[in-house]
């Protein structure tokens, strides 16, 4: 198709591991004939097609094999198997230094990024007074690259690789060095190139941001892509792999089955025959994300508001409680009951725990069933959001989960007021 920026097809890449120098001589002589290397698989045949204008985001653990496989689309790296084309003029911001001689001083090593890209002098002459400006290091530009900063570096790799106007823009990990300033620099230019319908892959922990700027996102973990789809979705699945409650979808069955819907409906306590009638609490998702050992269940969960009423909408500025209830199954130690709020984006706005607020420090025991409220002030802005509930703990310094809820529940914020951002700061404004 003409749209198609990047294709990656059933690409692996296999890493030849030795124990010493001299075995991978011995191995590369024959000598002997025998293997003296050991395989790690970066990618296991991985497929990704990105059409032009996306932003899309690539998320994992570290090992996941996500710095590998931008490395590869930029022709760093070469797959050990599988097939890769890009359509249109590429510009990455890899790991910190890359591209860098050491040697040279920052303006050399604009031209000597700016050359490898593909543009000539003539180009660079031209979008050098821009590079310096976004860059912002002063008279470090005349030293060596080698007496930098980790910032330093970053904003003068940004500033080449987004001021000569490449069709594809591949950012890997690094703009976390920067300061918050330049941070918010560099998004504020993704915005500029999203509006100017380029390409941007983008690789980063940070997934508020990942949820902000990307129109989708890819799940590696262990060299295999788990999934892709809607930032929200993608960033749930990634939850449940850091605490290694994932489950293929292959063996959840057919999850859109009626009868089995109806059965997830009823393990958690609504009356599923009430569905086509329309009496089930709209305000509640009944194909909600859960997970867990089950070690403890949260089997009851609502919102009221000052009044003590049921509701699910909220008046801004008012008070409103969120309450849990779960039922123990083994004895546990010190659990932390907590909730999350976020917007129809997946991004989290906020949340507390009973570990954070110190207001429950103790064990439980089977059988038990433990009621927890969390009552405040609605300060978030109009609009529709997102509540999600969970249980978790230590063992023996290992986090776990012991049930946790994704978007159980929708909350509607009513406000005649809204201002800028996530939440009201309730600023006394005062003019003489």
């Amino acid at each position: 198709m003409d749209n198609i920026a990047i294709e990656v097809k059933n690409v692996q890449k296999v890493y030849k591991l030795y124990d010493k120098p001299s075995d991978r001589l011995k191995e590369a002589l024959h000598i002997g004939r025998k293997k003296r290397h050991t395989e790690h698989r970066a990618l296991k045949g991985v497929d990704l097609t990105i059409r032009q204008g996306e932003c899309v985001g690539i998320i994992g653990t570290n090992g996941s094999g996500k710095s590998t496989i931008l490395k590869i689309i930029t022709g760093v790296l070469s797959p050990t198997s599988g097939e890769v084309k890009v359509n249109g003029r590429i510009s990455a911001l890899l790991e910190l230094g890359a591209g860098f001689n050491m040697e040279y001083n920052g303006i050399e090593n604009i031209y000597l990024n700016g050359t490898m890209i593909g543009f000539s002098k003539k180009e660079i002459d031209q979008k050098l007074e821009e590079i310096l400006a976004f860059a912002d290091i002063g008279d470090y530009v005349y030293q060596p690259a080698k007496t930098y900063s980790s910032g330093m570096f970053v904003r003068l790799a940004f500033a080449v690789a987004i001021n000569i106007d490449p069709e594809i823009l591949i950012v890997d990990e690094a703009l976390s060095v920067g300061d918050v300033f330049f941070q918010a620099k560099c998004y504020h230019k993704f915005e500029e190139f999203k509006a100017m319908g380029k390409t941007i892959v983008f690789v980063s922990h940070d997934l508020s941001s990942i949820s902000k700027y990307c129109d989708r996102v890819v799940l590696l973990n262990q060299g295999v892509k788990l999934g892709e789809g809607a930032p929200k979705q993608m960033i749930d699945t990634y939850k449940q792999v850091l605490v290694g409650q994932y489950v293929p979808p292959e063996s959840e069955g057919e999850r859109l089955l009626e009868d089995e819907t109806l059965r997830k409906m009823a393990a958690k306590g609504v009356d599923g025959s009430k569905l086509k009638a329309g009496e089930v609490d709209a305000a509640k998702n009944p194909e909600l994300l859960e997970y867990g050992s089950k070690k403890a269940t949260i089997t009851e969960y609502y919102i009221t508001d000052g009044k003590g009423t049921k509701t699910s909408a909220i008046l801004k500025g008012s008070e409103f409680t969120i309450h849990m209830k779960v039922e123990m199954a083994e004895r546990i130690a010190t659990p932390i009951f907590a909730f999350t709020i976020k917007n129809v984006r997946g991004t989290e706005i906020t949340g507390t725990n009973t570990m954070f607020e110190k207001a429950f420090l103790e064990s439980v025991e089977a059988g038990e069933t433990k009621e927890i409220t969390f009552t405040q002030e609605m300060n978030l802005q109009g609009g529709d959001y997102l509540l999600s509930l969970g249980v978790t703990g230590y063992e023996e310094d290992d986090f776990t989960v012991y049930h946790r809820l994704y978007d159980a529940l929708s909350v509607t914020v009513i406000s005649d007021k809204d201002t800028v951002g996530f939440y009201d700061m309730n600023s006394r404004v005062v003019v003489k």
